[in-house]
């Protein structure tokens, strides 16, 4: 429902969509008996399609369809949702669904377990980490029927109810029965929580989304880290693309002294106004902190980042996230779909509307800026990004940061391509990598079944380059030829994604995480930053040099 139409080949008239909310929904389903003349006379054009239109012509269904075009009219993050959408997106944000409790890739038109969720159904019955399922019920999961929405379709389901998983184990011939009952399944805010570094006490921390659990998932892993000897935080929001406002706030105030800005609001209504201020309560306040962001960065990330640089609480590492400085507010309509609506722009603590410019119903320009980032090499070079420099503010200790287009961060880490390739991108684009990934995982099972880390790990699969000459040969045999210049150019990038996938399957996504930030220029940035003391600077509250 993102996409959006060009609003001039709407087939109604446009006066008939910009009265539609208050005109037709309120009037018809809340029998609004005051109405103005606009509305009396989109009521009476509907009453007239209905009743006198040549064709029979379900004028509920009309109408529903000039909704997200009354919206795109408005500004880029005004959406319409039906209710299907509806019940999927706040399944995923209100942090449960109910299901069987496992995570999965399709591999070879196969379901393949990844990850056995702890304390779910799937684990209780005794799936495993590899199995592959090959049926759900009379739902056959193979081939042509293993796509994405057809497993989610089918293992998700309401809570109580049973399914029969038909499962191929690598050890048994045969395909083994699992009745499992559908439970509620927890959706994780927090993907990946591990010590960096144990002798500098660096913990890292990878949150994908603000959930209605995300702060409370969020301060489990800050005590769990605390609690392994961790002295200050990497905090990584890369390609977090946002969610509740609460959720960030509360985030926030655990590193911010008393009486601090967080975050405001300014909208229309009054409700719609307001100043989030820390209260002191916050338990990690004199904890180094390091924020990453990239251009996928949106919303309560940018919140976060925002309220860390302009507080001078900490570092923010990486590239100039999104733009997105406009407050949605959910309204379920009477047909149980909704729409979100922006009623407020949102300010950083220093005052400044990171929301990117955007042109009230042409939305083109807006959705291809990423794009646009790109080919003017803002990706690569700091140089290459446009400040808007009318649009200046200060943070509390003085240091110059601006509005006007996402947070820039206080160090810059241009895009990492080294060891690209075209060998590279052809085995990728195939999915090659992820595919032998899994039988070497496969074939290592038994030996991988107690390891617990990646350092275990890797001490138990094959050599690099072992691992590498097995993976040209597959590439080779699935039409992929050997081609060893580039491949030796891309051999630290093809080897760390080969291990991060093996790692997938044998740890989970936690172990996938660990694995790729080994090579992550913005992480290995963040820890020499933090080793240097760069991070501690900042938790005096304003009297840092930053960066």
């Amino acid at each position: 429902m993102n996409k959006k139409r060009n609003i001039g080949f709407v087939l109604i008239p446009l006066v008939l969509a910009l009265g539609l909310t208050g005109g037709v929904f309120i009037g018809k389903y809340l029998s609004v008996s005051r109405v103005s003349p606009a509305e009396a006379k989109l009521r009476t054009i509907a009453d007239l399609i209905e009743n006198e239109y040549v064709d029979r012509i379900d004028v509920d269904s009309l109408l529903a369809s000039i909704v997200p075009e009354l919206l795109a009219g408005l500004d880029p993050h005004s959406v319409y949702f039906t209710p299907e959408e509806l019940h999927a997106t706040n399944e995923d944000m209100d942090g449960h669904f109910s299901g069987v409790g496992v995570s999965f890739q399709i591999v070879n038109d196969s379901v393949v377990v990844v990850d056995v969720i702890a304390g779910g159904p799937a684990e209780k019955v005794g799936l495993l980490n590899g199995d592959k399922i090959v049926a759900a019920g009379d739902s056959v999961l193979t081939g042509k029927n293993a796509t994405q929405d057809k497993v989610f379709k089918t293992l998700r389901g309401p809570k109580g109810t049973e399914v029969t998983l038909k499962v191929k184990r690598s050890n048994s011939d045969k395909l083994l029965d699992f009745d499992v009952v559908r439970d509620d399944i927890p959706v994780n805010s927090v993907d990946a929580v591990y010590m960096a570094d144990k002798e500098e006490g660096i913990g890292y921390l990878k949150v994908s989304k603000f959930g209605r659990n995300t702060f409370e998932e969020f301060y489990m892993a800050l005590l769990q880290l605390a609690s392994q000897g961790a002295k200050s935080f990497v905090i990584d929001l890369r390609g977090n693309s946002g969610g509740f406002l609460d959720q960030v706030i509360l985030m926030a105030n655990e590193f911010l002294p008393d009486e601090r800005i967080i975050v405001s609001t300014n909208g229309k209504l009054s409700e719609n106004r307001s100043v989030a201020m820390s209260d002191g309560s916050g338990h990690f306040q004199n904890f180094p902190v390091t924020v990453l962001i990239d251009e996928y960065s949106a919303s309560a990330s940018e919140i976060f980042a925002g309220a860390i640089q302009d507080n001078d609480r900490g570092l923010v590492i990486g590239r100039r996230s999104f733009g997105k400085g406009l407050v949605q507010h959910q309204i379920e309509l009477p047909d149980s779909s909704a729409i979100r609506l922006t009623v407020a722009r949102y300010y950083t603590p220093s005052g400044r509307c990171i929301q990117k410019p955007y042109e009230r119903g042409a939305d083109g320009k807006y959705v291809m800026d990423i794009l646009d980032r790109f080919e003017h090499g803002e990706f690569y070079n700091a140089d290459s990004i446009k400040l808007d420099k009318s649009k200046l503010f200060l943070t509390v200790g003085g240091r110059k940061v601006y509005g006007g287009g996402g947070i820039m961060p206080d160090v810059f880490v241009p895009e990492d391509t080294t060891g690209y390739s075209s060998y590279y991108v052809n085995v990728s684009n195939r999915g090659l990598i992820t595919k032998y990934a899994f039988q070497v995982a496969e074939k290592y099972r038994s030996v991988t079944k107690d390891v617990k880390t990646i350092e275990e790990l890797e001490r138990v699969i094959p050599r690099d380059q072992t691992l590498l000459e097995g993976f040209v040969d597959f590439a080779a045999q699935n039409g992929v030829p050997a081609r060893w210049y580039y491949i030796n150019r891309s051999r630290s990038l093809i080897l760390n994604l080969l291990k991060a996938q093996i790692a997938r399957n044998v740890l989970g996504y936690n172990g996938l995480i660990q694995m790729l930030n080994q090579d992550d220029v913005t992480v290995r940035k963040a820890l020499q930053l933090i080793k240097e003391g760069k991070a501690e600077e900042m938790v005096s509250g304003g009297e840092g040099k930053g960066q």
